[in-house]
């Protein structure tokens, strides 16, 4: 590597007045023309700072730790990454990112691996809204949990969409376009947090328009794809009382939507009106016509936690770890129009 010595000799100048150029530290000590003339020798020679170098001086790296499970795989939610990286980027952080491929095993070793290279923080970004078990770190390290919150009693900032408000503005659109049959096709048992929250929205958005919720319009699925969603909501729709209007877990659920009343005839949204949550690419915006659904915020998510975690790092931000909800904004398409013969 080109050193500062390196510089120095090219130019003709001591190594401390190079320093002083570089870390833009030279004003009223290195004259305009001296400080051209090295700036200009560092870009011919490919002069690329030596950061553990500068570590060892400022106590700082620069660099966060970041450990997912599945995250860049994940097409919608790997733009979380995207938020963080452009975040931190632009603040002259470095992102390092180690993938534990969902094995818990891995977490204590990856995050070891990590705090050896000197992190001056670590954010532990989950695969979807849920509780995250914290591996053990220094005290002067800050964590953070990308969508998902500290579990157990352990204490760290956190960032989540807000699964309940999402919900709410779908339910709240169907209901405003006439709807008082809504069905709200959702997943069983206790494995997503948002499950509960996103029925919770519902509820409330039906009930502030005048509307009891009726149970055997809540259908629980075992799982988000779309070949196993297909039956359930075939058997939804092939009824007499069929609901007006189907609010999904997921986009994927309502593809199956989609799919299931083609085959029975109902046109969407003339027959029925569709809303989804996630607004995965090539699903919402591919369907005909086009799906109105929630948007999952995972690039704000992403970037609220680069700059949170940077604010620790740097004492901007003392008080004590909080739990940010993300909006979730209602993206509208083409998916929904008043009841028949409305």
């Amino acid at each position: 590597m080109i050193t500062l010595k390196d510089l120095a000799a090219a130019v003709g100048v001591s190594p401390s007045a190079v320093s002083l150029v570089l870390n833009d530290r030279h004003h009223g000590r290195v004259n305009a023309k001296t400080a051209e003339r090295i700036r200009h020798a560092a870009d011919d020679m490919g002069y690329i700072p030596n950061q553990l170098a500068r570590g060892l001086k400022t106590k700082r790296t620069h660099t966060i730790g970041v450990l997912t499970d599945q995250v860049a795989s994940v097409p919608f939610a790997g733009r979380m990454l995207e938020g963080l990286q452009s975040v931190a980027w632009e603040s002259g952080y470095l992102a390092m990112i180690i993938d534990t491929t969902n094995r818990t095993e891995l977490l204590k070793q990856s995050s070891r691996s990590l705090l050896q290279r000197d992190i001056d923080a670590l954010i532990i970004a989950a695969q979807y809204h849920r509780a995250v078990e914290l591996p053990v770190v220094p005290p002067t390290i800050p964590v953070l949990v990308l969508d998902g919150f500290p579990a157990h009693d352990a204490v760290a900032d956190g960032v989540v969409p807000d699964e309940h408000g999402g919900a709410y503005e779908a339910t709240r659109h169907l209901a405003q376009a006439g709807h008082r049959r809504i069905a709200f096709c959702n997943i069983g048992g206790d494995v997503y947090v948002a499950s509960g929250l996103r029925h919770a929205g519902y509820v409330a958005a039906l009930r502030d328009h005048g509307v009891e919720p009726d149970p055997r319009l809540h259908t629980f699925l075992n799982d988000t794809a779309t070949a196993d969603a297909y039956g359930p909501m075939r058997a939804l729709l092939d009824t007499p009382d069929r609901p007006t209007a189907v609010f999904c877990f997921s986009d994927q659920i309502a593809f199956a939507v989609y799919q299931a009343a083609s085959d029975l005839g109902l046109r969407v949204p003339e027959d029925l009106s569709v809303v989804g949550f996630d607004d995965q690419r090539f699903i919402a915006d591919a369907l005909r016509p086009g799906l109105t659904t929630v948007r999952l915020p995972h690039h704000d998510m992403g970037a609220w936690a680069a700059k949170r975690i940077i604010d620790r790092i740097h004492g901007d931000v003392t008080g004590p770890p909080q739990i940010q909800r993300t909006r979730c904004p209602l993206v509208v398409r083409a998916s929904v129009a008043p009841p028949p013969g409305e």
